[in-house]
């Protein structure tokens, strides 16, 4: 379906419809070809409407939060984008149980659950991610995961019913849940957390912080770490001592200060991005006989020549 078609047919159910999107605008990499039409739904009901909608229609369908962990391909994606944003950024807080709607940036929950006394989501202050996000991919960092702190998830299928899910349900397990298997759109989620001394989680949260500042290329459009670490040894050591840190095809480098992570210098294309990636993985393969995993998901289409 040609995308005027796709804006005459969603433009109904949501205030915010645009054709050719450029999703470069929407992720952290500043990288990526164009949305047929992207739509950001008003509320629930909207966001219902929207999926019924392409659900009914076979038209394909992705869910995009904040945009990081995230590469879309240059030739961007087919179908329709919906956008979760400021309309899905609800928090409250009942006794220790903070919930809050999948387009909640993770570090603005895990700031104000602090703020409140209330301890258990500090890990998540460095993940630059949406609360539907970190759910899905069982976001964590500093020892502490998702998994350890989610009450329960709302969650939406494809068919347009709301439905309660546990953790037994999501299947966590390192950076994975069943969000993507089961085509299911995280919409909320509820957090169980303890008290906690407000001192000692801004101390901690400090130093972590400061940390990353020294070690991660913060002020460069990045993903965060773009592969998975392999059991009992770091990616990005494993880069490192490889001699691939400033490796660079295009505008696509592997930083110099977190061999982790690959920063857009200012004009990086997604196969500059995949080729780097491609090549840390083959020499990691090599030299030291380990299998880099992605964790970073990639989306969409190659661009077409001609």
């Amino acid at each position: 379906m040609k995308p005027q078609a796709l804006y005459a047919l969603f433009a109904p159910l949501a205030d915010d419809v645009r054709i050719d999107e450029p999703l470069k605008r929407h992720t952290s990499w500043r990288i990526g070809g164009p949305a047929d039409v992207l739509v950001a739904p008003r509320d629930l009901e909207s966001l219902k409407a929207c999926i019924v909608r392409a659900h009914e229609a076979g038209i394909p369908y992705f869910i995009l939060g904040r945009g990081s962990n995230l590469l879309v391909r240059d030739g961007g994606i087919r179908g329709l984008v919906i956008k979760l944003g400021d309309a899905f950024s609800e928090l409250a807080i009942e006794g220790q149980t903070l919930t809050a709607l999948a387009g909640r940036s993770i570090v603005s929950a895990a700031n104000r659950a602090m703020r409140e006394g209330l301890s258990g989501l500090e890990f998540a202050t460095g993940i630059p991610g949406s609360v539907g996000g970190a759910v899905t991919m069982n976001a964590g960092a500093h020892g502490g995961e998702i998994k350890d702190v989610l009450q329960e998830a709302l969650v939406l299928t494809r068919a347009g019913a709301l439905k309660r899910v546990s953790l037994q349900d999501l299947a966590f397990s390192y950076r994975h849940s069943a969000v993507p298997e089961n085509a299911w759109t995280v919409v909320r989620a509820s957090f169980s957390l303890r008290a906690g001394d407000v001192a000692e989680m801004r101390a901690r949260t400090s130093a972590w912080s400061q940390r990353r500042r020294l070690t991660q290329p913060l002020s460069q459009p990045n993903c965060g770490s773009v592969f998975r670490n392999p059991p009992g040894d770091f990616s990005a050591r494993l880069i490192e001592a490889a001699g691939l840190k400033k490796m660079r095809v295009g505008d696509a480098m592997i930083s110099d200060v977190h061999a982790n992570f690959i920063v857009n210098l200012g004009a990086a294309t997604a196969e500059d991005v995949l080729e780097l990636m491609s090549r840390a993985q083959e020499a990691i393969l090599t030299r030291f006989a380990v299998e880099l995993i992605p964790e970073v998901r990639v989306v969409g289409e190659a661009k077409t020549q001609g």
